[in-house]
């Protein structure tokens, strides 16, 4: 095993690898940029190092700086997370010449799967079905046009260098794809420098879901089984569950061995997660992309599995064999996740940075906390503002969801808005507790509660209404009448507006 690991990651991801390198007994190191030097991950490693100002383009996306601090202080390993230079094909052939190991692909592959188009190429060449679409970047409006009327409307424009919702962009019809282009074009190129974006058909009311696989440099491949991730923002997600509720042995089997096609066309090695977009109707699927990193979601397979795979990144990257066979690969009992951000939901999940001023985590059994933050630490506004991945797990689906609805209620922060009252209400809410989701769920339920509180609204407005029809209607009211009716009128509009 190593000697000694740097994570090149901040939050509360850099506080995950931590853990498991000490259970590990290897020193950790930590870099941190200016704003973060209170931060949780730096207090946690054995050493720390300052690499820059707060821009990531001076500190976490420096790779020369994080290499030299590695060299300087004898790392032998560096663990990139997920997110910055996580996926960065370059960082990780940099990191190797000088000697170190990468936590992850080798670049070769991270280049080949880290491109959407090139990932199409692989899974189509293993045999595994794809979304149908185009397998060459748009090279200008006639031939987008032309090739997303061959494919047909709806259509989905994808950054073919990145994810996460950046560059992506539906087109229900002829009349807004010019527009659609541009900005599709525009985001990917401010967002992973590379402008090319691809056609594919729109797949309507899919679900999300994706199967954790791993490699090891001996041959072996291996799945872990689904995740279901269709309840997203923006295209992010923010609650992910292990198994999927549409699950069965038969059709995690058929998926797990696709995701397994597409590690072994490629020699992978490492965590890695194919994801797939589902169909309800008839549970036909279709490959997505390949993430050539760990996933956030993680924690709701460790739950499943029993498996921990930050550990096994670690003893893979150090060369040994996988720690199992796919035959020692159970699922037992059921894991839900809730991505806990410093974000208002009520202002469409707008960032809410600032101190924490009060902090209680939820305990008991089955009850899992992934935090990265601690009472009077800041949520800065340079960054992710994701403070925790929040995991219940239960014998079955409804055992996790009612111990998730329950531990909500006792999860406070103070000082930030925060995703947690959005949760507690999600989980109450009848769509998601009989499963039937799919990747607009987000839309129908703030709809849903929307049109909840117009009938309250509709209300206020008539009693305002009428307060105001009384004080005119009388024309010798009493003092007492009159200041009766005025003020109740007040009340009312203020609680309109607080509730608008």
């Amino acid at each position: 095993m190593f000697n000694k690991v740097l994570i090149a990651n901040r939050g509360e991801i850099a506080c995950r690898v931590i853990r498991a390198c000490r259970e590990l007994g290897i020193p950790t190191v930590a870099v941190y940029s200016e704003p973060d030097i209170h931060s949780l991950h730096v207090r946690m490693a054995d050493e720390a190092v300052l690499i820059g100002p707060a821009a990531s383009s001076e500190s976490y996306l420096r790779a020369d700086k994080i290499i030299t601090v590695a060299r300087n202080l004898g790392v032998d390993a560096i663990h990139p997370g997920y997110g910055f230079l996580s996926e960065n094909a370059e960082f990780s052939r940099l990191v190797e010449q000088a000697g170190i190991k990468f936590v992850g692909p080798p670049p070769e592959v991270m280049e080949l799967m880290g491109g959407k188009i090139s990932a199409r190429r692989v899974a189509i060449g293993a045999g595994v079905p794809v979304v149908p679409g185009a397998t060459e970047p748009v090279s200008s409006f006639e031939d987008g046009m032309a090739s997303a009327n061959d494919i047909g409307f709806p259509v989905m424009l994808k950054a073919s260098a990145g994810g996460g919702g950046k560059g992506m962009r539906l087109v229900l019809s002829e009349n807004e794809f010019k527009s659609a282009l541009e900005t599709a074009q525009s985001e990917a190129l401010a967002s992973f420098g590379d402008s090319s974006v691809y056609i594919e058909k729109a797949v309507l009311k899919p679900r999300h879901i994706e199967i954790q696989v791993f490699s090891d440099m001996h041959g072996n491949h291996v799945h872990l089984g689904e995740r279901e991730c269709s309840i997203q923002r923006r295209h992010q997600k923010v609650i992910e569950e292990c198994p999927s509720p549409i699950n069965s042995p038969e059709l995690r089997a058929e998926m797990g061995a696709a995701a397994v096609k597409v590690a072994k066309a490629v020699d992978y090695v490492g965590a890695g997660t194919v994801e797939f977009l589902v169909s309800d109707v008839d549970k036909s699927f279709y490959f997505l992309e390949m993430n050539t990193r760990l996933q956030v979601e993680h924690p709701v397979t460790e739950l499943v599995t029993g498996i921990d795979l930050v550990r096994e990144q670690l003893s893979v990257a150090a060369g040994r064999e996988l720690s199992f066979r796919q035959d020692d690969v159970t699922w037992n009992g059921h894991a839900v996740e809730c991505r806990i951000y410093a974000e208002d939901p009520d202002q469409n999940f707008m960032p809410s940075p600032g101190r924490i001023t009060r902090l209680r985590v939820p305990q008991g059994n089955g009850i899992r906390d992934d935090g990265g933050v601690y009472e009077g630490a800041e949520v800065s506004i340079f960054y992710d503002p994701m403070i925790s991945k929040f995991a219940t797990f239960g014998a079955n689906r409804n055992e996790a969801v009612e111990r998730m609805r329950r531990a909500l209620q006792e999860y406070h922060v103070g000082g930030i808005k925060t995703t947690i009252p959005f949760f507690r209400e999600v989980m109450d809410d009848e769509e998601f507790i009989s499963g039937e989701v799919d990747t607009s769920y987000i839309s129908r339920f703030m709809e849903r509660r929307r049109n909840a509180e117009l009938p309250e609204v509709i209300s206020d407005m008539a009693l305002i209404a009428n307060a105001i029809a009384f004080k005119t209607a009388d024309a010798h009211p009493t003092v007492e009448r009159r200041e009766r009716g005025i003020w109740a009128a007040r009340a009312r509009l203020a609680a309109m507006k607080n509730r608008m």
